[in-house]
């Protein structure tokens, strides 16, 4: 097995905790549509484009509505949502380690690019990453995670069998099967259904500790 030279990143739930602000800019939106803000569990939902999140959590399907909830959403969460991010404990002492260690680090997210910058700039994380890849990163955007990450690795020419993707969700480890890539999946994310046999590759790890404790063996040949 080849060292592993790059770690790629997911970036909400692994990294940073955005449910403070996407459900304080989701019930803005509802109610700037006139729609009604009941209760609902963000976590299980985060992951997939904010447009998929607004559906399920609205119920609306038809194009029109979710265009309208899409926009309220995007002009409460761009002024004030994000602002309401935290970043996960822990998660800036890997990033530095890693780096120390002369790791490359790069981050793949769903996040459209105008909220990834800004949070990351908020949190002093901006400057760890060589590229940082957005669903719109590019026009037209995105089709998914594992576009995004052939993306990055034809571009940059990296070797899949010497890259590692860091995520949370079972949407991470898919992405990273479909681009060959090996999987580290960490605990305190938004991940449901992580005792579920995991694609090829793919491991759950007991924390930050977990993923730095056990690099030597993830990270170097064998």
């Amino acid at each position: 097995m080849a060292a592993i030279h790059s770690a790629i990143f997911d970036l909400d739930g692994t990294l940073i905790d955005s449910l403070p602000g996407i459900g304080w800019s989701i019930q803005a939106a509802l109610s700037a549509c006139g729609m009604a803000a009941g209760p609902f569990d963000l976590k299980p939902l985060i992951g997939p484009p904010i447009r998929a999140i607004l559906a399920a959590v609205s119920g609306v399907g038809d194009a029109p509505a979710l265009d309208r909830l899409e926009r309220a959403f995007r002009s409460s969460y761009d002024s004030d949502g994000w602002r309401k991010t935290l970043l996960q404990p822990g998660a800036g002492q890997a990033l530095e380690e890693l780096r120390s260690r002369g790791i490359a680090l790069w981050l793949v997210t769903n996040k459209p690019r105008l909220a990834t910058g800004m949070i990351l700039r908020e949190l002093g994380l901006e400057t760890f990453f060589r590229e940082t890849v957005c669903r719109d990163s590019r026009t037209p955007p995105f089709a998914s995670k594992a576009e995004m990450l052939l993306h990055l690795l034809d571009r940059r020419n990296l070797e899949p069998h010497r890259c590692l993707m860091i995520g949370d969700t079972l949407e991470d480890a898919q992405a990273a099967s479909q681009a060959r890539l090996r999987c580290a999946l960490v605990p305190h994310g938004y991940g449901a259904g992580l005792d579920a046999p995991l694609p090829a590759g793919c491991f759950l790890l007991r924390g930050w500790s977990g993923l730095l404790d056990s690099w030597e063996v993830i990270g170097e040949p064998t």
